[in-house]
């Protein structure tokens, strides 16, 4: 067995890397061989370029040779998720019709981690037009879970969780519009951060023929590492071309560093979304043991907005924001559906059609109540440095392709739950533009859970340093039994 440990933090790694107690190549052809040997049962990469990764890696050994660094992730092996531009390679966003879409220029996100010195071998898998917390599709098939091949990794990341989470790769750049960030590393025991909207520029993360940034959407890392989170978020952060003659990214430093030092907010549950008791019970007991550390906890404070009414918001704006991917039959199909809908309809199917058929002066209406809430949260976080909360119900779940959404149920303590319920969790932060950082915290019936640390817009370190400080107190990644040798 190789001495490299394929499980081994990004940050450590890219330090080996730099000291030559491990070559570009060696590491490189490790994850490629273990990736051989596992993507084919988890079907997490589904597109490659494993001999130009492999002239990359010759190359940064060489670099490396003359002294010379490309970057803080020199020689460092990465897959990005299927929704971004690489050259040369497809983007499909999930989608059949879209197999030959060739990309000609890289996202933005991928030049800068390429120009940091990363080594891209492949992408990964996710669902049709990012719309599912799972990752399945009629292009590339079905991703499967690490810690059990029945269950799905989440959505819609899931491939690039599955793949850190099973040591196919040492980093992954993901999206996040409803929770894509959070769901697959709760589901598959790792890290992820969704960055504060803007921070990190979108270009390039797109379905053909879009330019502008979707609204509520944001990308950034996941890792197996809280602190892999920071060093990408240093490489990631920065305005896209047309802002960066008159924009800088500065993001603040950690509002602490010491878990005695932050103010902690909690909300554990709503019933807008019943968490399950043994989940509620792992997100307590982490905030327990930062309690113990000495942090101001407080289980009651919440922004002054009522949930309900926010949720509806969040969802609103959503489906406006992701009807401009549906294709033209589906949306005057949803066109026709909102003309049914009764004003007390507040169903998914409801939520959706209404979204897509959205008036403009209603979508500004929307978004003033959104700005409401962000200074409300501004507030909020005046009083408190983070907001710990579930980013699931309940751990993975088995496979559930039902195409009608509203039919879907999740078990929760033994009562059928709306599948779409969820999402209020993955509405708090993502509506209001705030940072949040996705953690494990545990296992729940043999199978890892995680929770979020939403933070300040802007607070994308803080919410990382303190699931950094957290992993202290709890643990962090685990690997998968499975994959660990």
């Amino acid at each position: 067995m190789s001495a490299i440990d394929p499980f081994a933090s990004a940050a450590s790694l890219a330090e080996a890397i730099r000291a030559r107690r491990i070559g570009c190549l060696e590491l490189l052809d490790l994850y490629l061989k273990r990736a051989e040997a596992h993507n084919p049962e988890l079907n997490a990469i589904v597109v490659w370029q494993v001999e130009k990764a492999r002239e990359r890696a010759r190359a940064a050994d060489a670099a490396l040779a003359k002294g010379e660094i490309w970057g803080p992730l020199h020689g460092l092996p990465m897959t990005v998720k299927d929704s971004y531009n690489v050259v040369g390679l497809p983007t499909t966003f999930g989608n059949p019709a879209l197999k030959d879409n060739i990309a000609t220029e890289n996202a933005d996100v991928v030049e800068r981690l390429l120009k940091a010195g990363a080594i891209i071998y492949g992408k990964t898998n996710i669902p049709y037009l990012l719309a599912d917390i799972q990752a399945y599709n009629d292009l590339y098939g079905t991703t499967n879970n690490p810690w059990d091949l029945t269950r799905t990794p989440g959505g819609s990341s899931g491939g690039g969780a599955a793949a850190l989470a099973a040591g196919l790769v040492a980093l992954e750049a993901g999206s996040d519009i409803a929770g894509s960030l959070r769901y697959p590393p709760h589901h598959c025991g790792i890290y992820g951060h969704r960055p504060s909207f803007g921070v990190v520029s979108w270009r390039g993360h797109a379905l053909p023929g879009i330019l502008n940034p979707t609204d509520i959407s944001a990308v950034g890392p996941m890792a197996r590492d809280a602190g892999d989170l920071a060093l990408a978020m240093n490489v990631l952060a920065g305005p896209d071309a047309l802002n960066l003659p008159a924009w800088r990214v500065e993001l603040p430093p950690p509002r602490a560093t010491k878990l005695r030092d932050f103010r902690v907010a909690v909300w554990s549950q709503s019933p807008l979304a019943p968490v399950s008791r043994s989940m509620a019970d792992k997100l307590e007991a982490a905030v327990a043991a930062v309690g113990r550390k000495g942090a101001k906890v407080d289980g009651k404070a919440r922004p002054a907005f009522d949930s309900e009414a926010g949720h509806r918001t969040y969802l609103t704006l959503l489906r406006s924001a992701t009807a401009a991917r549906l294709p033209e039959e589906t949306f005057e199909a949803q066109m026709k559906i909102a003309g049914t809908i009764a004003p007390g309809d507040f169903s998914h199917k409801a939520a959706v059609a209404r979204g897509v058929a959205l008036r403009h002066r209603e979508w500004l209406e929307a978004d003033e109540a959104r700005m409401r809430m962000r200074l409300a949260w501004a507030e909020f976080f005046k009083d408190f440095d983070v907001l710990v909360a579930p980013i699931s119900p309940v751990p993975a779940i088995e496979h559930e392709h039902n195409p009608d959404w509203d039919a879907r149920r999740i078990m929760v303590d033994g009562t059928p739950q709306p599948y779409m319920d969820q999402f209020f969790w993955a509405g708090l932060p993502a509506c209001c533009h705030l940072p949040a950082t996705s953690a494990p915290s545990g296992f729940v019936d043999g199978l890892p859970v995680g929770l979020q640390v939403i933070g300040p817009e802007g607070g994308d370190l803080t919410t990382i340093e303190f699931a950094r400080l957290l992993a202290q107190e709890i643990g962090g990644f685990v690997p998968p039994p499975r994959y660990s040798a």
